[in-house]
This record gives structure tokens, C-alpha cells and sequence, in this order.
């Protein structure tokens, strides 16, 4: 993982070696790129901020070079930095991007350029989030999205660890990581959710592929291996922290979330009180919260809580088990 450190040294000290170099004359990147992106990638200059609806999106996928096809950054890494540009906290390779020392404008900064083709990127500063630190902030002209065809759902239900724990087991599924959504403070510390003052919620995002797991199915599991009818509370555990949510990321997600909830509703004696919201960012836990049950079967809440969840999502969706 890079660090500050490990970027003033390669702007100091001379940059990676790439694995190629890819050059063209001037003509020759007018002729493959658009005009605009050859402003941004080529004459070094900058978009307006919030001009791209790369943004907001944060589904699954990799981020290349516009103009060599470079892989630059993954989407794993990308995040909501409010700055109107997409952020990313570390880049696919420490191979593929170089620095370079920038003071125009009266500024100290420093600039980013793909290492194989020296295409202005944007600069990358120090005020991102934990563990790296870093925020490259990249134009979005200098950038394809290569789509690997999986999506995203963020949901809450009660702890993060039961529900890891069940959509790990979920057929479709290829990764879940625990964290945090739904509230106003950024990047917030397990103390300050716990307190219920950051306004979060424990979530999980889950990726998935929809050739294998529907989204409508996701959300019925949902439903049925958590309880949607308490207000801030699954057993236990009480608090803001602990509320049903489903955060959709479009309007074909927000519609099919109330069609689920209105179907559902018939198999609850009480009313589903679930949160349905907009997604806006998620912000990963600390490590030692993920993969919590598999790294700790035998711990006493694992065993007298995350089991019979476990064991219920087993008897009702087996045949979508893995």
C-alpha cells in the first residue's frame, strides 16, 4: 500500500518503471481522442467539478487510462471524497502512475500522470481516508469504465456480523464487506456509530452477479433472515445503529425495493418498518469487524446469535445456498 511518504519520494527521487511506454504525436492522440479529452489528458487541463456522473456511481469494475487503456485504479478503491472529481484511494498498480511536482497557481501539489503514455490524471493529495491516507483525485475525461458486469446493493438488518455472515453463503454473491452508511458524519469509527450521534447505520455492501442472484431475490432474503418490523432494534441490540435499510443506487432499484416490501409485507403479523433511501456513500468498518463469524465461530455471540440466523437463512433459501 502506498502511502505520503512512498508519493513525495517518487516525485523527489524519480518514478517507477513501467512495464511499457506507449507515445504518440500530437495528431496521432487528436485522432483517437475527443476534444475535450485531449484538453484534459494531453494539454494538462482541468473538467468542472460534478461534470460527470462517474461521481456518483460505485459499482463494481476498473478504471483505465482513456488514452492507453492502462489499468489505472479498481472500484474498490474508489470513494466519495465531495470534492466533485473521482476519488480513489490507491492505484491498481504502484507501476502505472507517475508524479511529478506541481506549483502552478500558486499552489505546491502534486500532479498525477499515467505512466505508460504521460496523461495528465489530476493530482493526488493527503487527506483521504485510513488505512493509505491518500485521495487521487482524477478527471473523469482522463478515465473508461470497464464494467466486469457485477453490482452492488448496500443493506442493513442489525449487527454487521449476521449479516455478513448470511449473504457470504449466498449463492451469486462474491464478496461483503461490514461498514457504515446512511449518516451525515464521514468516515465514521465504530465509538461514533455506536453512539448513535453519527446517524449511521450498521450495513453490509454486498457484490454480486446478477446473472446468478437477482436483486428482487437479494432483498426478499432480506427481509425473511431479519426482523423488519422493530424500530431500531434486532433483539438485543437497540439503537439508530441497529435500524432496517435498504439503500437504492437508481429508480429501478427504489421501485423494485417497494414492490419486494409491499409483497413481503403479507408474511409479517406487524408493519415492515424498513428504511428505503438513496444511496449516497458507504464507509467500511474497521478490519477486525469483517469476516467476523468466520474468523470467530466459536465466540459466545456467534455461536447463541449468528448461528440460528445462519441456520435460518439455511432452511428457507437453500436451494440459493452456496
Amino acid at each position: 500500500m502506498l502511502t505520503w511518504i512512498d508519493i513525495l519520494r517518487f516525485a523527489n527521487n524519480g518514478n517507477p518503471t513501467p512495464d511499457k511506454r506507449v507515445e504518440k504525436t500530437e495528431d496521432e492522440w487528436k485522432e483517437i481522442l475527443s476534444p475535450e479529452q485531449f484538453k484534459i489528458t494531453r494539454m494538462s487541463q482541468t473538467e468542472r467539478p460534478n461534470s460527470s456522473d462517474m461521481c456518483t456511481s460505485f459499482l463494481p469494475g476498473q478504471y483505465a487510462c482513456a488514452c492507453c487503456g492502462t489499468m489505472l485504479f479498481d472500484a474498490e478503491v474508489k470513494f466519495d471524497s465531495g470534492t466533485g472529481w473521482p476519488s480513489f484511494t490507491q492505484p491498481f498498480d504502484k507501476s502505472v502512475i507517475s508524479y511529478h511536482k506541481d506549483r502552478g497557481h500558486g499552489m505546491y501539489r502534486i500532479e498525477t500522470k499515467c505512466n505508460i503514455c504521460d496523461a495528465h490524471l489530476g493530482h493526488v493529495f493527503q487527506d483521504g481516508p485510513p488505512p493509505s491516507g491518500l485521495r487521487y483525485c482524477i478527471n473523469a475525461l482522463a478515465l473508461t469504465k470497464i464494467d466486469s458486469g457485477l453490482r452492488k446493493v448496500t443493506i442493513g438488518g442489525g449487527c454487521f456480523w449476521c449479516t455478513e455472515a448470511i449473504f457470504q453463503r449466498l449463492d451469486g454473491v462474491k464478496n461483503v464487506v461490514s461498514g457504515y452508511a446512511g449518516g451525515k458524519t464521514q468516515h465514521p469509527t465504530y465509538r461514533e456509530v455506536c453512539s448513535g450521534l453519527s446517524g449511521h447505520a450498521e450495513v453490509i455492501e454486498i457484490t454480486y452477479d446478477p446473472e446468478v442472484i437477482t436483486y428482487e431475490d437479494i432483498l426478499k432474503i432480506h427481509f425473511h433472515t431479519h426482523n423488519p418490523t422493530t424500530l431500531n432494534k434486532q433483539g438485543a441490540d437497540k439503537g439508530t445503529q441497529y435500524r432496517s435499510i435498504i439503500f437504492y443506487r437508481n429508480e429501478d432499484e427504489k421501485l423494485i425495493a417497494f414492490e419486494v416490501m409491499k409483497e413481503v409485507q403479507a408474511d409479517f403479523e406487524d408493519m415492515i418498518v424498513t428504511e428505503i433511501k438513496p444511496f449516497t456513500a458507504f464507509y467500511k468498518a474497521e478490519d477486525h469487524h469483517q469476516n467476523y463469524f468466520n474468523d470467530h465461530p466459536t465466540q459466545p455471540y456467534c455461536q447463541i446469535v449468528i448461528e440460528p440466523k445462519i441456520e435460518k437463512f439455511k432452511s428457507l433459501f437453500a436451494h440459493k445456498s452456496k
